[in-house]
């Protein structure tokens, strides 16, 4: 069983800050990839963010230059610090990590049950 617990979402105004956590734990190991994907009302889920276990990143071009990803692989937690919001931000959030789990042959895709950030005056 792997569980991927998120945290921090919330209501901000235009252009204020939030910071969102994903904290994965069970029998999942050897993670290669952490990020966030959101889901606004009416449109696809799209990616915003991903970090490789090599620290490599990957941003939509939407949020470059105001949101930052990071990952404690300690802790198996990859957070997403969020600048200069836009009302266009407004969206439920989603962790994901693939990584690999005992018993199973390849690595797995796994999703958190998403936090809502709502970015509103």
């Amino acid at each position: 069983q792997v569980q991927l617990v998120e945290s921090g979402g919330g209501l901000v105004q235009p252009g204020g800050s939030l910071t969102l956590s994903c904290a994965a734990s069970g029998s999942i190991f050897n993670i290669r990839s952490m990020g966030w994907f959101r889901q606004a009302p009416g449109k696809q889920r799209e990616l915003v963010a991903t970090m490789s276990s090599g620290s490599s990143t990957n941003y939509a071009s939407s949020v470059k230059g105001r949101f930052t990803i990071s990952r404690d692989n300690a802790k198996n937690t990859v957070y997403l610090q969020m600048n200069s919001l836009k009302l266009e931000d407004t969206a439920v959030y989603y962790c994901n990590v693939v990584g690999s789990v005992v018993g199973v042959l390849l690595p797995q895709n796994y999703w958190g049950k998403g936090t809502l950030v709502t970015v509103s005056s």
